[in-house]
């Protein structure tokens, strides 16, 4: 025990043999910021179409009246700001550094904004990445948001752990592909999310079919939907299903997201 303790666990950090409440590790928030929720969107492996998952929600709360941020998380593969076309640097002064905001008004901070060139490797270890992961949160100034996304890394690392951790985060929504070994790492993420005490929100199945240009008909590419089989064991009501898109891919790929039109998301936005 230390000395002078006043018996408070919730306000003390040490760790001791009379502990009797859980530490928090819980960061606040900058100072000048007010952020009333906060979604995760997780994968349990890369290449499964994360981070256009992040941006059409982020797109699609925006144009309900939402004030929305994107936390970029995947230190190590950037790629939000190149969706909405965002190349210029972040501004900082001492209250601390400022977001960038696309076209429509969607605040976003990533590493990508704070590299000398877009194209700089981040070649850093995992406690520095998620270092910097929680500054993000500590030291930028968003204003008054309704609804952060933080696009997270693929898997169960460092820094879906710091961020679970560090900030208080709502619930997540799960991006997965058709296949039924990522149905496996899903349940991992699934698995993950109920260890840290993090609702489910959502899931979403990506690249589940083809849809034929010419007779409308759907092919489904990669073998069959397992999306109703996890949702059902898990208890998870709200599911979307997206298909190969390239008209999709090349609104990311030219930083067009938020022209995108479609409605693969829709119902699930707004339940969210």
């Amino acid at each position: 025990m230390a000395e002078n303790c006043t018996h408070d666990c919730s306000t003390c950090g040490e760790s001791c043999g009379e502990r009797t409440t859980p530490q928090s590790f819980l960061k606040k928030c900058n100072d000048q910021s007010e952020i009333k929720k906060v979604i995760a969107v997780v994968s349990g492996k890369g290449g499964v179409g994360k981070s256009s998952v992040t941006s059409l929600l982020a797109v699609l709360a925006r144009r309900s009246g939402k004030q929305v941020a994107i936390l970029d998380a995947d230190i190590t593969g950037p790629s939000i700001p190149k969706a909405f076309g965002i190349h210029e640097k972040v501004a900082a002064t001492k209250a601390g550094m400022y977001p960038a905001i696309t076209k429509n008004g969607i605040e976003i901070m990533s590493v990508n904004l704070l590299t000398e060139n877009e194209t700089d490797p981040v070649v850093w270890r995992g406690p520095m990445i998620a270092g910097v992961v929680e500054q993000f949160w500590t030291d930028v100034v968003y204003g008054t948001i309704d609804t952060m996304f933080i696009d997270m890394p693929p898997g169960t690392g460092d820094v879906p752990l710091t961020v679970f951790q560090s900030i208080p985060v709502d619930g997540i929504v799960i991006v997965t592909s058709p296949q039924e070994l990522v149905g496996m790492i899903v349940e991992k993420a699934i698995n993950m999310a109920k260890l840290m005490k993090v609702p489910v929100l959502g899931l979403i199945e990506n690249m589940s079919y083809f849809k034929c240009p010419d007779c409308g008909k759907e092919y489904p590419v990669f073998g069959p939907s397992h999306i109703e089989d996890i949702a059902k064991k898990y208890g998870i009501t709200n599911t979307a299903k997206m298909p190969l898109d390239p008209n999709l891919a090349s609104a990311c790929d030219n930083g067009a997201i938020e022209m995108f039109q479609d409605t693969y998301l829709d119902e699930l936005a707004k339940k969210l």
